[in-house]
This record gives C-alpha cells, structure tokens and sequence, in this order.
C-alpha cells in the first residue's frame, strides 16, 4: 500500500481529501448538543431560525473551518521549512515563527491597535512571523545545520513567550491570564465566521507563495549551486516563500494562537508517501495537517467535560514523543 500510493500521487492525493472531508464532517457532529446537520444548513438557506441554525453556523462551522485552515496552513507552512532549510526539525512552532505571531496579535489586541482596522490583527501576527523566520534564516546560516536552529529556536521561543506575558501583564483586562493561556496553548473555539474572513485572505496569499516556490525545495536538495545552474532565482524564490510562510502563519496564529508540533510531525509521517520529493509534500502535508488538527479537535470535544482542554496541549502531546523520537535517531540511538 505504501509503495502504491509513493507511485501514485493522484491517488495519494484522493485519500488524504477523503479523509479530511470525512474528518471535517465528524467535526460539524461532535458537540455536547445532538443536532441535525442537514437541517442546519436547510433552515439557513430558508432564512428559518432554529437551535440547529444557531449552533451550526455561530459554533460548529466556524471552529471546522478554522482548525481545517490552520491545520493545513501548519502542516503546509513545516514542510516549506523543511525544504527551505533543508532541516528535518524546522517547523513553525520549533523554530518560534508561531510564538512570535501569537506575540504580534497579543500587542495589537491589548493595547487597541484594533480600532483602525479589521486588518491590524492579523498584520500584527503577520509582522511577527516574518521577524521571526527572518532572524530563524540569518541565524541558520549557510550550512543551517540542526543545533544551531534548535538553539536558535528555543531562544527566540523563550523571549516571545516572555514579551506575551510582559503584554498581557501590564493590560488592563482583567482577564488577562485566561489569554495569556489562550495564546500559549492555543484553541479554534468560541470563535466566528467573521474570524474565518479575517485569516482567510492571508492565508490564501501565503499557500500561493509557498506553492509557487515548490519547485525551488527539489532543486535544493541538490544543493543551492546545482538550483542556480537549473535556472532558479535561489535568492528572489526564498524571500517569496519566507513572505508566504510568515503570511498564512501569521494570520492562522493570530487567531487561533500557538499551536505546536503540527508542521513537524505531518511532514515526517507522509515524507516517505511523496518519494522524498519536497514540492509534492507540500499540498499532502496541507491536507495531513487539516485532518490531524480537526481531529485533535474533536478530541478536545469529547474529553473535555466542563472546562474545555486547549488544542495546542493534545498537539503537544502528539508532538512531544515524537519530536524526542526524531532527536534520538539523528544521534544515531536507534537505527
């Protein structure tokens, strides 16, 4: 079977969408409250008001659709960072692109930078990300090897964590330490489609500049001299993709927060589906990080009993092992 769909693209592209859909569906039935889904949209479209109308539009879409986006804007967004550095361990959350975003939104949303625009959240998340990835790439360096982006990870992780706090802090809100939560840890809830509109653009413009850049990640795997002789502008494509990245991070983050661990572990697991190839990872880990995060998302939904479990602690968990697992077989401890 794995051999089948790593020859097969169109195959292996069919089943991954299968399956979100099938996940996304699961999402929009998952609730403490029994609904009809089908009567949802009908009574909608009737212009009919009912309970299911109310909580399918106002509660249950808006999450789906959200942990659908990020989740795909993750997994696509750790796979560009992957290829682009040519590091296994490079991912969004690893490498402090989401924890700078987050940091962006907080500083917008607390001191009112909101009243001049819809736009300001998500340029706030957007600016965020884009310093962040900027300082990851000067810091790599040239031979971008796997301690130096840890290191520099953890620090700039650590110092954005730090200012949220510092933000959130010195705000007035009084619920001030439910948000620092809500950013640390991330969650799709108790938002709405107006939320959806917001990233939506952003987001879109970032999938298109990280896919237009595909091509680039498999001549770089031949090494950034061979990728000049093939014809590519190395320098002019990274910036584009480094934009691209930041752009649909950053919106995803600024209004879901941090969520972790997705860009690293999607492109891993389906790595060896794709032939190793980094430019088909790309759109298969979208849709692997879409299913993962709808159904940690259902997860959250049906174990969480009064209090809800935020959604960056379930990717935390999957994440975690796993990127434990992958530091032990770089230092060569199994085999």
């Amino acid at each position: 079977m794995k051999r089948f769909l790593a020859t097969n693209p169109f195959a292996l592209l069919l089943l991954l969408a299968v399956v979100t859909a099938l996940c996304f569906v699961g999402a929009l039935h998952t609730g403490p409250a029994h609904i009809s889904i089908l009567k949802g949209f009908a009574d909608r479209f009737n212009d009919s008001l009912s309970i299911e109308q109310l909580i399918l539009w106002d509660v249950r879409l808006p999450r789906a659709l959200l942990a659908l986006i990020i989740g795909a804007t993750l997994g696509l967004a750790g796979a560009a960072l992957q290829g682009l550095l040519r590091n296994p361990l490079a991912e969004p959350g690893i490498v402090g692109v989401s924890n700078c975003a987050a940091l962006g939104a907080v500083i917008v949303f607390y001191f009112g930078l909101t009243q001049f625009g819809w736009y300001i959240l998500p340029a706030g998340g957007l600016i965020g990300a884009f310093l962040s990835v900027i300082i990851i790439f000067i810091l790599a360096g040239k031979q971008r090897n796997i301690v130096s982006l840890i290191l520099a990870g953890i620090a700039i992780n650590a110092i954005g964590s730090a200012l949220i706090a510092l933000a959130l802090n010195f705000s007035p809100n009084p619920y001030a330490m439910q948000e620092i939560v809500f950013w640390l840890l991330g969650s799709v809830s108790n938002r709405s489609l107006q939320d959806v509109w917001i990233i939506l653009p952003f987001t879109a413009i970032g999938w298109g500049m990280i896919l237009y850049c595909g091509r680039l990640l498999d001549a770089l795997t031949l090494g950034e001299e061979t990728a000049h002789s093939l014809g590519f502008d190395v320098k002019k494509l990274r910036w584009i993709m480094v934009i691209g990245v930041a752009s649909c991070v950053g919106a995803a983050v600024s209004v879901s927060g941090t969520i972790g661990f997705v860009g690293l572990v999607v492109p891993h697991v389906l790595r060896p589906l794709v032939g190793y190839q980094p430019r088909r990872l790309l759109v298969v880990s979208a849709l692997g990080g879409a299913i993962l995060l709808l159904l940690a998302d259902i997860t959250v939904q049906v174990l969480s009993h009064g209090g809800e479990m935020k959604l960056g602690v379930v990717t935390a968990l999957v994440g975690g092992p796993f990127f434990l697992y992958l530091i032990l077989r770089t230092r060569n401890y199994w085999s």
